[in-house]
């Protein structure tokens, strides 16, 4: 499969073309809370009023920021209670998904979900932000580009492979004291920030024409794409910096999931409504194994309180389902086939609307 480095949906007419990954923070964690959500991992306002459930993937065009992607969602569906399961950079197009309504509850089980890459690394010279909308940095001593070649870049990025100690950029939504280092590095202030453990699982470069080099990579949540292209050209000394970049993968939610803004527009807009785009509830979570509730269990469920349910695996977490699409519960396992809740998806005074 090519890599598709352009948009494939409609772009921002109101956004401002600068360098937008100066203010973004690439790649985020998810928290793993239920209740409160970490403004830097996961946009999420809370709300009683709400009128969509599920998860939305989106096709997150160029020139977007995450947050930029949600406000539409949420005006498009009348929604307040809309969230993203990580950010991409605005530069960046691809794989975003949204967790809508109560379904905004499922994000705690998504902070150490796996995400996949395609993108360009672009030779030469580095930027301040690592990525094509920053400034070009000097690199002193560097290598000259006619030493390069596709078997020396591999050899280089193959030693990427396995856990390492990131260090985030410096325009970064990362803290020092209380600051997002990207405002302190838009003031020309030296960032210096902690590096955290990430596994970059396979980076794979594919082919290279002139100056630029394209590449698929398989990583764990909290990595910095552009940082990897970053200290990649530091290893092979020409200095280098991520010129594209698209997700196609968060997950289980892939490309064949993703949605354009315009499409969920004529969705909302047209005869067939949202529900034929959302994810199939039972396709959620697949490492969770699945159990059907009764009535009278789920009952019990809604007002969480402990219920034993028809399952002998040894899962410790399960999907509760009442019906085929109405998902109402993550549970923990207490002992045998006892579970308590731990994430409930429907209150006790909200009717069941089982479909087939």
């Amino acid at each position: 499969m090519g890599v598709h480095l352009q948009s494939r949906s409609h772009t921002n007419p109101s956004a401002k073309r600068v360098p937008i990954s100066r203010i973004s923070s690439g790649e985020h964690h998810t928290q793993n809370s239920s209740v409160c959500v970490d403004p830097e991992t996961l946009s999420v306002d809370d709300s009683r009023a709400m009128s969509s459930n599920g998860i939305l993937v989106i096709d997150k065009p160029s020139g977007w920021t995450s947050h930029d992607v949600v406000g539409r969602v949420r005006r498009l569906l009348g929604e307040k209670s809309v969230g993203h399961l990580g950010t991409l950079d605005p530069m960046a197009t691809g794989v975003l998904p949204l967790v809508l309504g109560r379904m905004t509850r499922l994000a705690q089980f998504y902070g150490d979900a796996i995400k996949a890459y395609e993108g360009e690394i672009r030779f030469g010279f580095a930027t301040d932000t690592y990525d094509a909308e920053g400034e070009r940095a000097d690199v002193s001593g560097a290598v000259a580009l006619e030493t390069l070649n596709l078997d020396s870049i591999r050899a280089a990025a193959a030693k990427f492979v396995g856990p390492l100690e990131q260090v985030p950029p410096p325009f970064s939504a990362k803290k020092i004291n209380g600051v997002p280092a990207y405002k302190l590095a838009r003031k020309k202030v030296e960032v210096q920030l902690k590096g955290s453990q990430v596994e970059i699982k396979e980076f794979e470069v594919l082919d290279l024409v002139g100056d630029r080099a394209r590449f698929r990579a398989l990583v764990s949540s909290g990595t910095y794409i552009r940082a990897i292209a970053h200290e990649l050209g530091q290893v092979l000394g020409t200095g280098a910096h991520l010129s594209a970049l698209r997700r196609t993968m968060v997950a289980e939610f892939t490309q064949q999931d993703a949605r354009t803004l315009d499409q969920i527009e004529a969705a909302v807009h047209g005869a067939t409504g949202l529900e034929d785009l959302l994810v199939h509830p039972r396709r959620v979570l697949p490492e969770m194994p699945s159990v059907t509730a009764t009535e009278e269990q789920a009952n019990w469920i809604r007002n969480g309180r402990a219920v034993n349910l028809p399952e002998t695996s040894r899962a410790k977490l399960i999907k509760v389902f009442v019906g085929q699409r109405e998902i109402i519960a993550i549970m923990s396992r207490v002992a045998g086939t006892l579970f308590h809740p731990k994430a409930v998806l429907m209150g006790s005074n909200e009717p069941v609307a089982s479909r087939g």
